[in-house]
């Protein structure tokens, strides 16, 4: 695992193993805001969202929510779910707090200090569930409002595209829930859309990719 500096001047992981990054070397603080905050949470009407987010890893989402979650005083359920953890040197080493949100360090490390596999509440208005385990076998709870779909390329994890695990996350969702990703790849959209969504193609993050995606799920469906 090596830590690369992004042109937004923020850090991600690069896995030789998979010859991928964890984020966009076109900015990864750029691309999680973008596509996860304002294209999902922001577009969320749910006034105390749960949020599902497919692959914690370096806790960039989920530390930037809790933001969101402190600063419009919106209560937050956050699961996710993460094959491999990280290392806490490894995350110290990627500096987040520093760059983001000095003044939020104690909340960045509390997020990654929290136990696995049980709720842990780490502000007034942010509880976290993180779960350690494969997506691809795990059956979540009904009742989510967003899902932040952040695996790695379909390249380079196919196991983690399937039509079917798009099914179950259709079926996990509130009506009117929305699910975002970085991915635009035609494949995933028709998924997406076999599996029940209404999908668009939205602009991607300044600087990144040309486009990214949004499913919502229709609200009469019961």
């Amino acid at each position: 695992m090596e830590i690369e500096k992004t042109a937004d001047g923020s850090y991600t992981l690069f896995v030789p193993e998979l010859d991928e990054h964890y984020h966009s070397v076109k900015g990864a603080l750029t691309e999680s805001e973008h596509i996860f905050i304002n294209m999902g949470l922001k577009h969320s009407s749910a006034p105390t969202p749960r949020i599902l987010e497919i692959g914690f890893g370096t806790g960039l989402n989920a530390f930037l929510t809790s933001l969101e979650a402190e600063k419009d005083n919106r209560s937050i359920f956050y699961t996710t779910i993460e094959k491999y953890p990280l290392d806490m040197e490894t995350i110290k080493l990627l500096d987040y707090p520093e760059l983001i949100a000095p003044e939020e360090s104690e909340l960045f490390y509390s997020i990654h200090n929290a136990g696995w596999n049980s709720p842990q509440t780490i502000s007034g208005n942010f509880t976290i569930e993180k779960i350690e385990g494969d997506f691809t076998e795990y059956r979540f709870r009904n009742g989510y409002d967003i899902i932040y779909f952040d695996a790695f390329a379909p390249e380079k994890q196919p196991e983690m595209w399937s039509q079917t695990l798009f099914n179950n996350l259709y079926e996990v969702l509130n009506d009117g829930g929305i699910l975002t990703t970085y991915c635009a790849k035609g494949v995933v959209r028709r998924m997406l859309q076999e599996a029940g969504f209404i999908v668009e193609r939205l602009p991607g993050p300044p600087g990144g990719k040309r486009e990214i995606l949004r499913g919502t799920k229709k609200a009469t469906d019961k």
